[in-house]
C-alpha cells in the first residue's frame, strides 16, 4: 500500500503516521482523508502495531482545509476535482441530507480514528488549524510543541465546526471553553492549548517525537493488546452513556472475559515471579466475542 499525502511507518510495534505536504503546511485534501483512512484500518490489522503516533511534516501540523480552490473550496457543487461530493440529489427542492455526497470528510477520519483498536498519540509539531485540531480531537492523548498553535477557525471561514468536533470538544474542555475557541475563531497557543485540557503535555521542538515515542513504549512493553483495545473503546464510548449501570455492563463482561482467557494469566504469573509480561493473546484474533456491544452507527 502506498501512500502520496501521508508516510507510513511501524517501528518496535509503534506506528508513525506522517501528514506529508511539506510545502503547503500540510493542508487537508480529499486524498489525504482516504489515506488516513487507509492507514488506521493498517494500524489496526497488524498485530505488530502496538501504538499509532500522528505528527506532520515540516514546520506544520495540518493547517486545515486545502483553500487553493478559493472561493469554491467549500462549495461542493461547484468542484469539478470532488466528484464525490457532486450529484447530490435534490427532492422536492430540498438537499437529500441523507446523501454519502453531504458527508464532512474530516468527519470521516476522525470516525475512523474513534473506532481504532490501537492507542493513538498527537505529536502537535507546529501549526494545527480546522480539521487540523478537529482531528486530534478523537486521539487518545495530544503532546505539542512549544512552537504549536491551535484554532477552531470555522466561523472566520464562514462554515461550521466540522469532524465531529462539536462532540468531541466539549467533553475534552468543557462546553464554555469550546464555545469561546469556536465562536471566535481565533489561534491560541500551545500555553492555552495546556491549561484547557486540549494537551497534556509542551515541550520543546526538539523534545516532541522522543516524549511521543517514550509514551508509546511504555504502553507497547508492559501492556496487554487486547485489554488495551477493549479498555481504548470502553472509555470512549461511555463518554456517551446514559447510566454507569452501561459501563458496569461492559466492565463485567470484559473482567470475566479477559478472566478466562491466556492474557490474564500471564499478567498475574509475570507479576509474581517479578519478570516481563508475554502476553499471547492477538486483537486480530482474540478479541472476546461481546466485542463490539454496540450497535454500528450509519450516516443518514
Amino acid at each position: 500500500m502506498s501512500f502520496t499525502e501521508i508516510k507510513y511507518d511501524v517501528a518496535d510495534k509503534i506506528a508513525t503516521i506522517t501528514l506529508n505536504r511539506p510545502e503547503k503546511l500540510n493542508a487537508f485534501t480529499g486524498v489525504m482523508m482516504a489515506e488516513l483512512i487507509q492507514a488506521f484500518d493498517k494500524a489496526d490489522a497488524d498485530d505488530n502495531v502496538r501504538v499509532v503516533i500522528v505528527t506532520g511534516e515540516g514546520r506544520g501540523f495540518c493547517a486545515g482545509a486545502d483553500l487553493s480552490a478559493g472561493a469554491k473550496t467549500f462549495d461542493y457543487d461547484a468542484r469539478t476535482d470532488r466528484p464525490e461530493k457532486a450529484g447530490v440529489p435534490i427532492k422536492n427542492g430540498e438537499v437529500e441530507w441523507s446523501h454519502e455526497g453531504v458527508r464532512d470528510g474530516g468527519g470521516r477520519v476522525t470516525l475512523r480514528i474513534y473506532e481504532s483498536l490501537k492507542p493513538v498519540i498527537a505529536a502537535v509539531n507546529g501549526p494545527a488549524v480546522g480539521i487540523g485540531v478537529t482531528m486530534q480531537l478523537p486521539m487518545d492523548i495530544r503532546i505539542a510543541s512549544e512552537t504549536a498553535r491551535f484554532g477552531f477557525v470555522f466561523t472566520r471561514r464562514g462554515i461550521v465546526p466540522e469532524a465531529c468536533s462539536s462532540w468531541f470538544l466539549p467533553r475534552l474542555v468543557g462546553i464554555s471553553k469550546a464555545m469561546e475557541w469556536c465562536a471566535t475563531g481565533r489561534v491560541f497557543d500551545a500555553k492555552e492549548a495546556l491549561e484547557a485540557g486540549l494537551v497534556s503535555k509542551v515541550v520543546k521542538p526538539e523534545d516532541l517525537l522522543p516524549a511521543a515515542q517514550a509514551l508509546a513504549r511504555e504502553i507497547a512493553d508492559n501492556t496487554a493488546p487486547v485489554s488495551v483495545a477493549l479498555t481504548r473503546q470502553m472509555l470512549w464510548k461511555m463518554l456517551g452513556a446514559d447510566h454507569p449501570m452501561e459501563a458496569h455492563k461492559i466492565d463485567s463482561r470484559g473482567v470475566f472475559a479477559r478472566g478466562r482467557q491466556p492474557d490474564a494469566k500471564e499478567g498475574v504469573v509475570s507479576f509474581l515471579e517479578k519478570r516481563p509480561a508475554n502476553y499471547p493473546d492477538k486483537v486480530s484474533k482474540d478479541m472476546p466475542s461481546y466485542f463490539p456491544w454496540w450497535k454500528p452507527r450509519t450516516y443518514s
